[in-house]
This record gives C-alpha cells, structure tokens and sequence, in this order.
C-alpha cells in the first residue's frame, strides 16, 4: 500500500514521502496515528509542498544548530559532583548530568539521547562528550568534574 507521511516516521521516511508499507502497519498503525494518508494520484502536489516546507524548516534548524555548536564548543562546563580522597565518585556522571550542565551554564535544552560519552565519568578529571545537535551537526562538550 502505497501511503504519504504526514510526520517523520523512524526507519520508514520523513514527512512528504510517499513510501510502500504493507497494508496491516498502514491501517493498524500510520493511519488511525495520523502519521500518514492512503497516497493517490491527487496527493503528489500536497507531497511536493509538504517536502519543500521540510527542507525549509531544514535549513532553518541548520543554521541554528550550527549557532549552538559555537555555542557549546566555546564553553567550558564544569559539574561538581561528590567524591572520596582518591579522586573516585560517589556514583557517576552520565548523559542526564552533561544536559543539565549544558542548560545551566548556556540554557540550551538538549535531549540526553543527544549526548554520547564514552562511559560514565567515574573520577575527578576533565572528560569529553558528542553531543549530535542536527543531522550532520555534532559539537565536542568539554566536561571538568570537580569534587564538592
């Protein structure tokens, strides 16, 4: 069954693109959600526009990644966390902590599936992280963690 999405669906395509999906995830799924339309001769014009206004909002979440990863890559973040006389964390710094240090220090809101360490900080140190702002945007969060 051929279908136009009318949102981005993972895996399958993004909004604007008319895709082929067996019948059963077409009317069990996308369409009581909303995600898509049964797709028609008359649904190529509206899936142009829907494409042409995807590219646009595109191009302007670019640009304001791209704002933020100056952003982020200039600023240092530092966490203060509690650790014993070695150096070692009482537990560890993971994803939830870099976000909410990044929203603190600049106030940009970032999902914690953005971010990706290496592992969990575990000792007093400086660390750095990826953190994926767009597709094809990632910046380099540099994190120093300091004992309370």
């Amino acid at each position: 069954m051929k279908v136009l999405l009318r949102s981005d669906v993972r895996g399958l395509g993004r909004r604007g693109d008319i895709v082929v999906v067996k019948s059963g995830y077409a009317r069990n799924f996308l369409l009581p959600t909303g995600a898509a339309l049964v797709a028609s001769s008359s649904t190529e014009v509206q899936a142009s526009s829907m494409r042409k206004a995807r590219d646009v909002q595109d191009a302007k979440s670019r640009e304001a990644a791209e704002a933020q990863r100056v952003i982020i890559e200039q600023t240092a973040f530092t966490i203060a966390a509690r650790a014993g006389a070695n150096g070692r964390l009482f537990g560890s710094i993971g994803e939830t902590d870099v976000v909410n240090a990044i929203r603190s220090a600049t106030g940009i809101s970032l999902d914690r599936h953005a971010v990706v360490l290496a592992e969990h900080l575990k000792e007093v140190g400086s660390a750095s992280a990826t953190v994926t702002l767009f597709e094809g945007v990632t910046a380099v969060v540099n994190v120093e963690v300091v004992a309370k």
